[in-house]
């Protein structure tokens, strides 16, 4: 084999005794599907880069683990993927012993998809950020009404986030003092019957 890393031979000397046979033969297969391959230790792990990583191996006391960088865009015909536990993206599953690998025709046709993904340039997405919802700030006006009308503030609790802020809004909207005064003293009143800002409109 070209182009091993010193410290792979390392880690797989300091495995436990059932992963070093493992990742012997794993290294071995992944250099035979491409002789290109580069081996680099990433967060105390064997990791295996062609124009970028595409595959990483975690040999834990009992189970080794064996990830697809890109796992989400790659075909999973064998249902490697899918049979992983939940939460274990690009893993195919805790290995025990040799018998828990799929058979090398299979592997080999997961490597090859994962490195022609590197091949053609194509990138994963972008993980979709996750927004925390901002805290619904309540004017001055409402917060004095609601202290003389505990009970009113019980109903407004119960609204959802969407149904405060449209009563915010249509206070926050008037044009005028006395207008906002009234729409404030309609919004306490509907509130008190439990009636969001629209509920003329809902059937």
């Amino acid at each position: 084999m070209e182009n091993t890393e010193p410290k792979v031979d390392a880690y797989i000397a300091k495995s436990p005794a059932y992963a070093q046979p493992i990742i012997t033969h794993l290294r071995k297969l992944i250099h035979q599907v491409t002789p290109q391959v580069t081996e680099v230790m990433k967060w105390g792990h064997p990791h295996f880069d062609y124009k970028g990583p595409f595959m990483g191996l975690a040999a834990f006391k009992e189970h080794l683990g064996l990830n697809f960088w890109k796992s989400t865009l790659m075909d999973d015909p064998a249902g490697l993927f899918a049979a992983a536990e939940k939460g274990s993206a690009g893993s195919i599953g805790k290995i025990r012993s040799m018998a828990d690998l799929p058979a090398d025709d299979v592997l080999i046709t997961y490597m090859l998809n994962a490195i022609d993904l590197n091949e053609k340039g194509i990138k994963l997405p972008p993980p979709k950020k996750t927004e925390e919802p901002k805290e619904l700030e309540m004017p001055t006006d409402l917060i004095e009404a609601f202290k003389s009308n505990t009970g009113t503030l019980q109903h407004f609790e119960k609204f959802s986030p969407s149904a405060k802020k449209e009563y915010i809004s249509w206070l926050d909207e008037a044009k005028s003092e006395a207008t906002r005064q009234k729409r404030l003293d309609t919004m306490m009143e509907w509130v008190a019957e439990g009636k969001t800002r629209h509920w003329k409109y809902k059937k």
